[in-house]
């Protein structure tokens, strides 16, 4: 298991004693003192100072599993992350090549809104997210919870990986979601071409050939449009 932020190790107590393993990286040196008083005894539990948008996740999941012998299967991720690299966090985990069970995240309610969102309000964000697993708002929690109090609204987030691997290559996949989000609230037939740097009539034609009307705009597509849209054009 991994643990993204665990501050000065309230929950990573808790962790270890479920965990075979818990990898804790902390990325705020004057907490690693404290974190290290907290843990105590515990011997399952490597802490790291490194910045969490840097590391290698696979590499330290070998490094643990041949320090305390327990076989790697599928990992979790734990994390409370800062709010200003929430989006950048996300996709690093899903993308770090490890077999992951789940994904709990604290996170900025208006984020987790945000990857959870559906057809006609989608985002790049929520695009990339649901390519990899399915997101869920667990609930909501107050700011009064905090300490320090922030001036927002804060939500668990679970992401479960999708059973299967995508069946479209993700290089090409979000090379035309990206393209397609680049003119936010223009229609698509205009986004995929300023962005693609096709012209306009294969844009539409391609978005013909997906079953897709030209004129939509792209917060309104399903994943499996994107997919099938990545197909025609790459």
């Amino acid at each position: 298991m991994f643990e993204i932020g665990p501050g000065t190790g309230a929950l990573t107590t808790r962790l270890a004693k479920d965990a075979g393993w818990v990898v804790a990286i902390e990325l705020d040196q004057t907490l690693i003192p404290a974190l290290r008083e907290e843990l105590g005894e515990a011997r399952n539990v490597t802490i790291v100072h490194d910045d969490a948008l840097k590391v290698d996740f696979a590499q330290l999941a070998q490094e643990a599993t041949r320090a305390f012998g327990n076989p790697f299967r599928a990992t979790r991720f734990v994390a409370n992350l800062p709010y200003y690299i929430t989006s950048a966090a996300i996709r690093r985990i899903l993308e770090c090549g490890l077999s992951i069970a789940t994904v709990v995240l604290t996170v900025q309610a208006e984020v987790a809104e945000r990857v959870t969102a559906q057809p006609p309000n989608m985002s790049l964000l929520a695009v990339s997210v649901q390519f990899y697993g399915r997101p869920e708002l667990l609930f909501r929690i107050p700011p009064s919870q905090f300490y320090p109090r922030p001036g927002v609204e804060s939500a668990v987030l679970r992401i479960k990986p999708h059973n299967q691997p995508p069946d479209v290559d993700a290089q090409k996949f979000f090379r035309v979601v990206k393209a397609g989000f680049s003119q936010p609230r223009k229609q698509l037939r205009n986004t995929l071409a300023a962005g693609l740097g096709i012209t306009k009539a294969e844009a539409e034609a391609a978005l013909g050939q997906s079953g897709i009307e030209p004129s939509r705009r792209s917060e309104t597509l399903s994943l499996e449009e994107w997919k099938r849209l990545t197909v025609y054009l790459c």
